[in-house]
């Protein structure tokens, strides 16, 4: 097969000759192979996160959720399933009964306003007890956290997270400050030290408020959003999941562990938890980009189907001249290819540039997030490249190369 450098440089003054052409015909392997990039660097990002945040946490929690574990392991509150059945007496039994608990905190989330003067911050309102500090590691910046004196009561006093702090009182102490969550006024009486974010959520966008406050006053429930608690150093974790079970279970009268209303996961299960809907979130990015690629790779065929049909004269002369079939094959077949190429590797360049943003603009937010291009993901982008160029290559070449030279020559 004769081939020599010649019909390179033939081949780039055809692609420089319409340059429009070549890089809209690139366009979509540009988008699919800068998809695969992007999606495979998020999700070693995420995986990032996710190791950071049980550096970040600990891996001695333990938290009970409302709500049974589908078969997919994922509990019912992460779906957005609302049950009520799990109370602040669930934590206080599980604090007295389970020797390996050390302290047990109860939450209740919701979203609330609050304002100052004219400024107005929309936050998360997180009713708790007293031992959240203990059982979260969290450190009192100014003023003093809930303290046992306000359970039971309605007390309107708040604590209030290092951004909503500094969002409302930019420049003035908050403490002693009176604010207004929705339509309640409250007494700041504390701001914590940051914290970054933890488990997908800014913890220094918060506000905290005794828990019988929220559930009374703000929410009108009975119920709790999350039970924690912090295991004893060195404890067997899966032990101490099985005795919180239990006592759950005979609070709430369920003897067939299938008909449990409640979910008890380490921080380290409750992370996995989040990486298997990360992951998901993944495979459905994959496939867009495996569309991207397919459409990338049709406009390819159908622009060198057009190559050919412009060059048959020219194809019908260099056959006359002693060209074989395989030389106009690997001609059209190369052009592909380098077209093919030259989107891929703006495709990677444009990529890894779009997931050092992701990556900015996460750790601006607040989270841990590694900036990665594994060597895979490039690997696996130019195997893709180099496929789609010779799949959807070869058909116009082959019909390039089935041409006579007689008939080549008189084509008008």
């Amino acid at each position: 097969m004769r081939f020599n450098f010649s019909y390179y440089l033939l081949i780039f003054k055809i692609l420089k000759r319409n340059k429009l052409r070549s890089f809209l015909t690139s366009l979509g392997i540009i988008i699919g192979i800068a998809s695969i990039i992007i999606i495979m660097s998020v999700g070693a990002g995420a995986h990032s996160l996710i190791v950071n945040e049980i550096n970040t946490v600990g891996s001695n929690l333990i938290g009970v959720l409302p709500g049974a574990t589908d078969d997919s392991g994922i509990p019912a509150a992460v779906m957005g399933v609302s049950v009520t059945t799990l109370t602040v007496d669930d934590g206080l039994a599980i604090e007295e009964q389970v020797a390996q608990i050390e302290v047990v905190a109860a939450y209740l989330k919701g979203v609330a306003t609050i304002s100052w003067q004219n400024k107005v911050v929309d936050t998360t309102l997180t009713g708790i007890t007293p031992n959240y500090l203990e059982v979260e590691s969290a450190n009192i910046k100014e003023g003093q956290f809930i303290s046992e004196e306000y359970e039971g009561t309605t007390a309107r006093v708040v604590v209030l997270g290092s951004q909503v702090a500094e969002d409302l009182f930019f420049g003035v102490d908050p403490v002693n400050e009176k604010v207004k969550i929705n339509k309640e006024i409250f007494r700041v009486i504390g701001i914590l030290e940051s914290r970054g974010s933890s488990g997908l959520q800014n913890q220094d966008n918060q506000i905290f408020v005794p828990l019988s406050t929220a559930q009374k006053l703000i929410m009108g429930v009975n119920h709790v959003s999350l039970l924690r608690g912090k295991v004893v150093e060195g404890a067997d974790l899966n032990y101490t999941i099985q005795e919180v079970e239990t006592v759950v279970r005979e609070r709430h009268n369920i003897d067939d562990p299938e008909k449990d209303d409640f979910t008890v996961k380490s921080s380290e299960q409750a992370l996995d938890t989040l990486a298997d809907i990360t992951g998901i979130l993944n495979y459905f990015l994959a496939m867009v980009a495996a569309i991207s690629l397919l459409v990338g790779g049709i406009g390819i065929m159908n622009i060198m189907l057009v190559s050919v049909h412009e060059s048959v004269k020219e194809i019908g002369l260099r056959k006359a001249v002693g060209a074989t079939a395989g030389d106009i094959v690997l001609h059209f077949l190369i052009q592909t290819i380098i077209l093919a190429l030259i989107g891929g590797i703006v495709g990677i360049i444009a990529g890894a540039f779009v997931s050092w943003l992701i990556s900015l603009v996460a750790n601006y937010l607040g989270y841990n997030w590694d900036f990665i291009i594994s060597p895979s993901s490039v690997i696996l982008a130019t195997f893709f490249i180099i496929s789609v160029g010779v799949f959807f290559g070869w058909y116009p070449s082959k019909q390039a190369s089935a041409l006579q030279p007689v008939d080549a020559l008189r084509y008008e």
